[in-house]
Order: structure tokens, then C-alpha cells, then sequence
């Protein structure tokens, strides 16, 4: 068996691991979303969330993909916990909103470290996760703001979804390669 020559584990490599982990974790979580939207019969919003996980999913394997074009060890890690209870849809779309912040907020650090580390092709690469993050910044500010400019009605959300485009759909051309390809 041959095994891949692996480059010494710097910062950037080790939180990139981290990161991978957290991708999977955040697809977790907005299939969890998915499944409540879907059990209160709200199909749009579950629709919204089932891409969404497919798209956090994409983005841990285009993270795989890297490591591995760059003769890195993968590991494909568990996830954490996923919550499943709540109250009220505005509360999911919270938890969706502060999710992507600190994504965002874990993507800085990469960059940052791939910075710190003169490891250019590490700082490039990274570039495309911080535009994302500021779509799904944005996307989950304005679905929230729908939500509560709702008053409860569901129904004008669902309406929303059906008629207006909320982010890329995770459509961009941009992206870097994923592992496996993209679904």
C-alpha cells in the first residue's frame, strides 16, 4: 500500500481539520431544521434547509478535496451535537443565523493563519469561503427578518420562499473542487 507523503501539520492544517468537522456539523444541523420545518408542514423552509445541509456538506468535502491535493492526512470526523427542539420558527432560523457567524468567524481564522504562515495558496484558497460566508450571512439575515416580519403567519414565509431566491442555492461556479463531486 502507498501512502501519500504528508507535509508537517501547521496551524492553518490543523484548525483546516477543525473546520471540516465543523462543516459537517452545521450540515447536520440544518437537516435537523429541515426535519422540523417538514414535520410542521412547512415545505419551502424545509426545502430551504434540506440545501442548505447540502451545501455545508459540499463545502467539508471541498475542504477534504484541498487536503488532499495538498498531501495533508484526512480524517473524517463525527459530529457534534445537533439540536432538535424548539418552540417556534424563528428560533431555527436564529440558531441557523449564528451558526453561519461562526463559521464566518472560523473562516477569518484560516485566512489569518495561512497568512501568518506566508502559505499563499492556503490564503487564495480561502478566499472563496469568506465570500460564501457573507452570502450565507446575508441569506439568513433576510430569511429572519421575513420570519419576523410575519407575526407568526407561516404561511407569507412559505410564500416568500416559493416566489423569491434566497441565496445561490450553492450554484456558484466559483467553488473550489469537491471531494467525490458536488451534489
Amino acid at each position: 500500500m502507498v501512502t501519500k507523503k504528508s507535509e508537517p501539520r501547521s496551524k492553518f492544517y490543523e484548525l483546516l481539520q477543525a473546520q471540516v468537522h465543523n462543516e459537517f456539523n452545521a450540515s447536520q444541523q440544518y437537516i435537523a431544521l429541515a426535519v422540523w420545518f417538514d414535520n410542521e408542514d412547512l415545505p419551502q423552509l424545509a426545502k430551504h434547509f434540506y440545501k442548505q445541509s447540502i451545501e455545508e456538506r459540499n463545502h467539508a468535502l471541498a475542504l477534504v478535496q484541498y487536503l488532499m491535493d495538498t498531501d495533508h492526512h484526512v480524517e473524517i470526523p463525527g459530529t457534534g451535537e445537533v439540536r432538535n427542539d424548539f418552540s417556534d420558527p424563528a428560533q431555527l432560523v436564529e440558531l441557523a443565523l449564528e451558526q453561519e457567524k461562526e463559521v464566518a468567524s472560523d473562516i477569518k481564522t484560516l485566512a489569518k493563519a495561512a497568512r501568518a504562515e506566508d502559505d499563499y495558496q492556503a490564503e487564495q484558497f480561502m478566499q472563496w469561503f469568506l465570500k460564501e460566508q457573507v452570502e450565507e450571512i446575508s441569506q439568513m439575515s433576510t430569511l429572519l427578518n421575513v420570519v419576523k416580519r410575519a407575526k407568526g403567519n407561516m404561511f407569507d414565509v412559505e410564500q416568500f420562499l416559493h416566489r423569491e431566491t434566497v441565496g445561490d442555492g450553492g450554484d456558484d461556479p466559483t467553488m473550489p473542487p469537491v471531494a467525490g463531486g458536488a451534489l
